[in-house]
Formats: structure tokens, C-alpha cells, sequence
């Protein structure tokens, strides 16, 4: 299967799906290709990992069902 160049979501830059990520996708199951680049996917995990405070909240909002 060779490399497939794909559109961020986000930036709308292009990025490289490589052959070895779609192996990788196959084998753990994946069924949806990445619609993010490496650097959004990056910059969205960290700013997901950011919002969440030890106890589970962030301004008396629920969060990741969680209180």
C-alpha cells in the first residue's frame, strides 16, 4: 500500500499517511484514517492533557465524566 497524502482538519496543511502508519492503523484496528497532521494531533493532545485537573475539574464543569 503506498503513502497517501491527506489534509489536516485543522491547519489544512498536507501531510504524509506513510505505508508503515497504515500497517500500523490495520493492526491495532483502526478503521478511520488520521485526519489530523502529527503536529495538531501534538498540540490537540497536550491541550487535552492542559484542561484536566487532578481532581477531574475545571470551573465546576464535569469533565471526561468525571466530577
Amino acid at each position: 500500500m503506498p503513502d497517501k497524502i491527506l489534509v489536516c482538519k485543522d491547519c489544512r496543511t498536507e501531510f504524509i499517511f506513510s505505508e508503515g502508519e497504515q500497517a500500523f492503523y490495520r493492526e491495532k484496528g483502526f478503521e478511520n484514517e488520521p485526519q489530523r497532521c502529527p503536529e495538531c494531533r501534538r498540540a490537540r493532545k497536550n491541550q487535552r492533557r492542559n484542561n484536566t485537573g487532578s481532581t477531574g475539574r475545571t470551573g465546576g464543569r464535569m469533565q471526561n465524566n468525571r466530577w
